[in-house]
């Protein structure tokens, strides 16, 4: 039961009110994944929002460090920033992660400027600290399907405690110009502006934890690149246009811990203004046993959208080292279905969207078998 001790502390790594820091203090924490994987079984399409390809084990897939300061310049104001190393498809980005000003106006309220992270996910404010959760990868079923993970902007933290558990809201807004979103197997500029999300966790005893969230953006981004049509020879092609258009996503989750039984939901849907051919629907459920420093897990994944379906299970086996490093080991199967369109969390390039979208030249049915393996830490 090493672990559950050490969530906190791992959560703490991503929170501002977490940790209280005094005036002249600094503290810092870091944390990272070093991993292995490797895709089988899917020979035309890339896999996720990293590109996987099947040419061999990668360790640039899920591999990712970072540490991150806290200086209290009075004692309830202070700057938290990060640094981190993380892979972006077939390279890696080194640079500043998220920076901010903390002002704790009380016990229950903090007012945070900067850029924060968004409140998108169940686990968005520990997305990067694989500690915090059981796999080595998250359900790709509902962690692809939005790519902005943080913003400029400001936001509120409320905490409090209440007859049925600790409650936390938080309530954000700015916006996220020039982000980088991989589509088409290629990386293109995205903008988010007028970024509103928000959420509400409440943390029981007994039963868990429950939150709802909801986010949204206006989106512009044009997906073009070079294809060869028919005839025609060479031509630069826009796929994909969203000039202003707002989108919309929601998400209900759940969450429990025990100490013996473990288990975690999340339930999303994703919506594109005026552009029903993007809305998506799309769940996780996993639960495992502890038998001592072992962790058990099976995960079911799902994703509809007009095109079709890909289904997903995960089979994983973690064993702590110590209360701060995890070993874990995954075997996940991905299967598509419904239609000559369905690609999932499949990425093909923009040659193979054109001759789909135009030609109708089918994407066939992709699958693959992917196995994981890594190390989680913090410190």
């Amino acid at each position: 039961m090493r672990k559950v001790h050490l969530l906190p502390l791992a959560i703490a790594l991503a929170s501002s009110t977490a940790y209280a820091v005094e005036q002249g203090e600094f503290v810092y924490h870091g944390f990272g994944t070093v991993g292995i994987t490797h895709l089988g079984g899917e020979d035309d399409l890339d896999y996720g929002i990293q590109g996987q390809t099947n040419d061999g084990w990668r360790g640039d897939q899920l591999s990712k460090f970072a540490v991150q300061g806290q200086y209290g310049i009075t004692d309830t104001l202070s700057l938290t920033g990060q640094l981190a190393s993380k892979p972006q498809q077939d390279s890696w980005k080194v640079g500043p992660g998220n920076i901010y000003l903390a002002w704790q106006a009380n016990d229950n309220l903090t007012l945070r400027g900067g850029r924060i992270g968004t409140p998108v996910y169940m686990y968005s404010e520990t997305l990067n600290v694989g500690f915090s959760y059981p796999w080595l990868r998250l359900p790709e079923e509902v962690y692809s399907l939005v790519q902005l993970t943080s913003h400029d902007g400001a936001d509120i933290l409320y905490n409090r405690s209440t007859a049925l558990g600790a409650m936390s809201f938080q309530l954000s807004g700015g916006n996220a110009i020039g982000r980088e979103q991989y589509a088409l197997d290629d990386m293109h500029d995205i903008d988010y502006r007028d970024v509103f999300a928000t959420s509400l966790a409440l943390s029981t005893d007994n039963f868990g934890t429950f939150r709802v969230g909801y986010a949204e953006a206006d989106l512009k981004i044009t997906v073009d690149d070079v294809v060869t049509i028919p005839v025609l020879g060479q031509r630069n092609v826009a796929l994909v246009e969203l000039d202003g258009q707002k989108g919309k996503f929601s998400s209900i989750g759940h969450q429990y811990d025990n100490g013996t039984w473990v288990s975690a939901a999340e339930a999303v849907k994703l919506q594109i203004e005026n552009n029903e051919e993007a809305e998506t629907n799309a769940f996780y459920v996993m639960g495992g046993r502890r038998f001592g420093d072992y962790l058990a897990h099976v995960t079911y994944g799902q994703l509809d959208e007009p095109a079709g379906r890909q289904v997903s299970m995960t089979y994983g086996l973690n064993y702590s080292f110590s209360p701060t490093v995890t070993l874990k080991g995954e075997y996940k199967r991905v299967d598509t279905s419904q239609g000559p369109d369905a690609v999932g969390v499949f990425q093909g390039n923009a040659q193979q969207a054109f001759n789909n979208g135009v030609l109708g030249t089918s994407y066939g049915t992709p699958d693959g078998d992917i196995i994981s393996v890594g190390v989680d830490f913090i410190f």
